[in-house]
């Protein structure tokens, strides 16, 4: 039998409808009609980082003048957007610097306010502060942090922080909801890495990874779209600032 995926905003939590309860008029009805709203979870522009250190959740880390850039790209597509009947209602950014100041620029241009999220922000990482390389690695000081990459064990677990960004994502849908009706959507500024786990997560994909292989380029939107029971129906991801991508610097934040 044939079945049709409708992801939950538990983690790895999912509901299976059966083609042939597509038969019934109401549930149809239900499913073509079912009204939505999106969290965009954005991450930050580029960073000015010339030491090329893991900054992680370092404060006074701002946004290199390509990143300004694309905060601004970002504002451009969230404007057009806007006047073609997208109902931007409400703006969240994590407290470190860099997503504050790619949210201006959105901000300014919708006439919306930036709430400070504590549950985007970076995760927490052992190596913050240092340039990691293959020296750095070797130094048995680092050795028991590297003991588990699962996990991973030099930082925080990549479950608790898919579970922290999706209660705030629902959060978010909620007060978008309230503001903007039917099918608004809300702007959450983040972190790769923080993103990364939860599209991992609402994917029901390991959540253990090659860093190096992330889809997640710098101001790129893993789109969330819920439907009325707070179940994420799919993910969308888009670069809209992809012009500037080529030359940006590849540092992660954790």
């Amino acid at each position: 039998m044939l079945y049709s995926l409708i992801g939950n905003i538990s983690l790895n939590s999912w509901v299976l409808l059966s083609v042939e309860d597509f038969r019934s008029p109401a549930i149809f009805e239900k499913l073509v009609n079912m009204p939505q709203a999106t969290v965009h979870l954005l991450r930050h522009g580029e960073v000015h980082n010339p030491a090329g250190v893991l900054y992680g959740r370092l404060p006074e880390f701002h946004l290199s003048e390509r990143g300004q850039r694309m905060a601004e790209v970002l504002a451009e597509y969230f404007t057009a957007r806007a006047r073609t009947g997208a109902k931007i209602a409400y703006l969240v950014a994590s407290p470190l610097t860099r997503a504050q100041e790619t949210a201006m620029p959105t901000a300014h241009a919708l006439n919306l306010e930036i709430h400070t999220e504590e549950r985007i922000i970076e995760a927490g990482n052992h190596f913050e502060g240092l340039k990691v390389n293959r020296y750095e690695l070797l130094k048995p000081r680092h050795w028991a942090h590297l003991r588990n990459p699962l996990r991973p064990s030099w930082g925080e677990p990549y479950r608790d922080q898919a579970a922290r960004v999706l209660a705030a994502a629902n959060d978010a849908r909620l007060r978008a909801i309230e503001l903007g009706g039917d099918r608004a959507e809300a702007i959450m500024v983040s972190h790769q890495l923080p993103i990364w786990a939860t599209r991992l997560s609402v994917e029901g994909r390991p959540l253990w990874h090659d860093p190096r292989k992330r889809e997640c380029t710098l101001t790129s939107l893993t789109s969330l779209v819920f439907d009325d029971d707070g179940r994420i129906l799919r993910v969308e991801y888009t670069e809209p600032a992809a012009a500037l991508l080529p030359g940006a610097a590849s540092t992660p934040g954790a």
